[in-house]
């Protein structure tokens, strides 16, 4: 007979060995949570991701989820790619400040987190399964209705920030998180406290002001969402606060004074790739579909596909054109027109607008010469 919570303190321990932060336990009573799911689902701030209306409150019942779930183990693992320097949060908010340089949120500028998660996870759960035997469980990556915040507050990896994700004091939020469904009860992790207060520096750097209240985002005005889940042409309401983000966005974790403390990762995966990092929006535009499927094999950027990797590069060259220097504008229009005929009416749309944001409407006159 395995003592239970010797057990826990088992599996935290080969969680360590296999690369994870922190490994916590929750029950799988999470019917407070139903009333806010609904409420969020109800105004429709989950925009086109219909599978999460689909799932409807199954998300926040995990014994109907995998039947016979009795417990959760959540797991945190660190994302920051191992050489990030002490200042990085300052060389973040540079690079939004740089026009032409192309911004990849920092989690998928190595290894699809999915699929570490994911092989680290079952080498747990099949630890688990050997100690246990009989054990019947699934693992979650962010691949189902799972409330993952939920259960993380839960089982004491943190609490719920105001911009929605978990927060650590030990961490801040740059961390992935993911569970083992299991059908043995085992006793929970105590929860942490809240330590957001009056803060609300996440709210106040949202560029589209997604984080509409406290704990309450609008997906549908959230630029991660805009340019990675958002399949049509992007709201031109939305266009200029991209800036030169074209894949995700991370204002909200920068600006977040908990995130001074986050960690890096034990991990090789998620060092970041040189060409998804400091690169210019006009070398990435010019990808053919085939540079940019070797370039991102085994990243989360290759989801989106080469259409819309190409909309959000033609946005981020428009919002270029009202701010580089005057110097740079050639190259700039020169790497619009000519994708102006691509057969895409997504990336030509794209590709239009961008042109049309061009601050000099005509060449500029020559300078008259110096009198004398």
């Amino acid at each position: 007979m395995v003592d239970a919570a010797q057990f826990v303190s088992q599996i935290q321990a080969w969680g360590r060995e296999l690369g994870f932060s922190q490994i916590g336990v929750a029950d799988v009573e999470l019917s407070a949570a139903e009333s806010g799911l609904l409420a969020w689902l109800e105004q429709g701030f989950h925009g086109s991701m219909h599978y999460m209306q689909a799932h409807g409150l199954k998300r926040a019942r995990p014994a109907e989820l995998l039947p016979g779930t009795l417990s959760v183990v959540t797991a945190r693992m660190d994302y920051l790619p191992r050489a990030t320097p002490a200042g990085w949060l300052q060389d973040e908010w540079q690079r939004r400040r740089e026009p032409g340089e192309a911004v990849v949120s920092v989690y998928a500028r190595g290894r699809d987190y999915h699929k570490v998660l994911r092989q680290r996870l079952q080498q747990l759960a099949d630890r688990m399964a050997a100690a246990l035997d009989p054990l019947g469980y699934r693992v979650f990556t962010d691949s189902a209705p799972v409330l993952e915040v939920e259960l993380a507050s839960r089982s004491g990896l943190g609490w719920r920030g105001k911009h929605t994700l978990t927060l650590s004091r030990d961490a801040g939020s740059m961390f992935f998180l993911g569970e083992i469904f299991v059908d043995r009860a085992l006793p929970a992790t105590a929860p942490v406290s809240a330590h957001c207060g009056q803060c609300r520096a996440c709210l106040d750097a949202c560029p589209t002001r997604a984080i509409v209240a406290p704990y309450r985002l609008d997906a549908r005005r959230c630029i991660s969402y805009l340019t990675i889940e958002h399949a049509g042409p992007i709201p031109l309401e939305f266009r200029p606060s991209l800036g030169n983000r074209i894949y995700g966005c991370d204002d909200c974790q920068l600006a977040c004074p908990w995130n001074k403390f986050a960690q890096h990762s034990a991990l090789p995966d998620f060092d970041a790739r040189a060409q998804l990092t400091g690169r210019g929006l006009i070398e990435l535009f010019a990808w053919s579909e085939a540079e940019f499927l070797r370039h991102t094999e085994g990243s989360p950027i290759r989801r989106i596909g080469h259409e819309r990797w190409l909309r959000n590069l033609a946005l981020a060259l428009g919002n270029a054109l009202r701010a580089a220097d005057p110097g740079d504008l050639p190259s700039l229009r020169a790497a619009l027109r000519a994708r102006a005929g691509h057969p895409s009416e997504l990336v030509r749309e794209s590709v239009d607008w961008a042109l049309a944001q061009d601050r000099f409407t005509s060449t500029p006159a020559s300078p008259a010469p110096a009198a004398g």
